[in-house]
């Protein structure tokens, strides 16, 4: 016992030294023995406390002088309890000491950690960030519709595109009507001049336009003895 209490003591420059680890173990090792005399005064009682019923009746003496050993063995179990319950309060004190001191510890730390992170990071610095970011976002934007208007240009107007599907539906018309040897009336009469039109310039040869009127008109018989 002396041990313990030196500890606590005189030894209290020692126990500067120590860690809450190692006084944990200390008053642990303390606490073991403490328990393990409560059993063997325990059991001194009840061997004292058999002897007394042993003799109560044929050997007084022996009986009383067993029952006197029994409250001696019960005193002592008394302090040892005390002792331990003293032992268990104190293990219970530094360990919750020592979780607190940890536990600041790490606030203290993640404190630390949350400042690096931040560095000089401000409200107003994320604000100006998050700005200029809503800002290349908006001209990124705007670049991808100037892209894809690039080409607006160049777009075909749906009159020229009409003309030219005409102009298509009039040739396969005449390369039909070429094929079968009929040419309906009323191509025929827009293909004659007015009268005082004038000479029809074509752009080719008088032969080559001989021919021409010489098939239009082989194809106008053709069509009015078909009627």
């Amino acid at each position: 016992m002396s041990g313990i209490w030196g500890w606590f003591g005189g030894g209290a420059a020692q126990s500067k030294k120590d860690t809450p680890k190692n006084a944990i173990l200390a008053l642990r090792s303390q606490l073991d023995m403490l328990q393990k005399r409560e059993k063997h005064l325990q059991t001194q009682m009840d061997d004292q406390d058999s002897i007394a019923r042993k003799f109560v009746n044929t050997n007084k003496t022996a009986a009383k002088t067993a029952l006197r050993r029994k409250k001696q063995h019960e005193h002592a179990l008394e302090q040892t309890q005390g002792q331990i319950t003293s032992l268990e309060q104190q293990i219970n004190a530094i360990e919750s000491a020592n979780i607190n001191r940890e536990t600041l510890a790490a606030m203290e730390r993640a404190g630390k950690a949350m400042a690096v992170i931040h560095g000089k990071l401000t409200p107003e610095k994320v604000d100006e960030t998050m700005e200029k970011l809503r800002d290349q976002i908006a001209l990124s934007d705007e670049i991808v519709e100037a892209m894809n208007t690039v080409n607006v240009g160049n777009q075909v107007d749906d009159v020229d595109l009409d003309a030219e599907l005409e102009v298509m539906q009039q040739e396969q018309l005449d390369e039909q009507m070429l094929n079968t040897g009929t040419v309906p009336v009323s191509d025929q009469i827009q293909r004659l001049p007015a009268a005082g039109d004038g000479p029809i310039k074509t752009g080719k040869t008088p032969a080559a336009v001989e021919d021409d009127e010489e098939a239009e008109l082989q194809k106008l018989q053709a069509e009015m003895a078909m009627s």
